[in-house]
């Protein structure tokens, strides 16, 4: 194997890691410092992203793509795209919904614990999704670069092998800069959750406004969807994160909509 990562990738791959566990570190701290939310609706968030996205959601699509419709909705981009962002926002708006009905019945008193609960529940899937594998990526890359990684290779099992070395070229190949794209991606997803939790916490606690949680499961849906069909048609990733960055912010006022109703 040849190829080195470049420098400016690992320094990259460093940023999007700090920001993946800093950002979730500084969102709890100044709502709990400084705006007094509680702290139980923040780990709330963070368990209802393990349950209802990682175990729940997976465990569904596991089934659904081992099914006879599984390769016929892997081989059409426009099925996998309207599929994942619709189990994306169906589970996670519904755990939402459940967690702001029961589990935070008693913390509906500050509206500010919308805002903590999103904190978690993004910030957890940021830890687990670009956190860890950041983390992984530099110390690959520093095996890479000091000669190490082939020797870790050949112990692999011979299944693993080529994995492992499509793995290597990856990352030696890929632009730095969509390193730093990975950190953006988890600020602006950390975003959404946050816009999507006031519009959950508003649709349970206000009556006669059950509306808005079907709103924000197709909020979710749109934005899931959109990053996953522009991705699958080829579209420059940059582009990819500006159209979601439109969609989030469009979120974020309807969300600030919504809490300033309540001033």
């Amino acid at each position: 194997m040849t190829g080195t990562v470049p420098v400016l990738s690992m320094i990259f791959m460093t940023v999007s890691c700090a920001i993946c566990f800093l950002t979730p570190l500084a969102l709890f701290l100044y709502l709990r410092l400084v705006k007094k939310a509680d702290i139980y609706p923040f780990f709330a968030g963070c368990a209802v992203m393990l349950l209802f996205a990682f175990i729940l959601e997976s465990g569904l699509h596991n089934l659904v793509f081992s099914s006879p419709a599984g390769p016929a909705i892997r081989n059409n981009i426009w099925l996998y795209a309207l599929y994942g962002g619709f189990m994306a926002g169906l589970f996670e708006e519904t755990g939402r919904y459940l967690a702001f009905a029961f589990a935070l019945k008693k913390y509906r008193a500050k509206n500010v614990n919308a805002l903590m609960y999103g904190a978690g529940h993004g910030g957890f899937e940021a830890i687990v999704i670009t956190g860890f594998t950041m983390i992984n990526n530099i110390i690959w890359s520093v095996m890479i670069n000091n000669g190490s990684i082939s020797s870790m290779i050949s112990s692999l099992p011979g299944d693993q092998v080529v994995q492992a070395q499509q793995s290597v070229t990856l990352l030696a190949t890929t632009p730095s800069y969509q390193f730093l794209l990975g950190g953006a991606e988890r600020l602006l997803a950390i975003a959404l959750h946050i816009a999507l939790s006031v519009i959950v916490w508003f649709a349970v606690k206000w009556n006669g406004k059950f509306c808005l949680y079907p709103a924000a499961i197709l909020i979710h849906f749109a934005v899931d969807a959109a990053a996953a069909l522009l991705s699958g048609l080829g579209v420059n990733v940059i582009l990819i994160e500006v159209v979601v960055a439109v969609l989030t912010a469009a979120a974020a006022l309807f969300a600030r909509h919504l809490w300033r109703e309540t001033m």
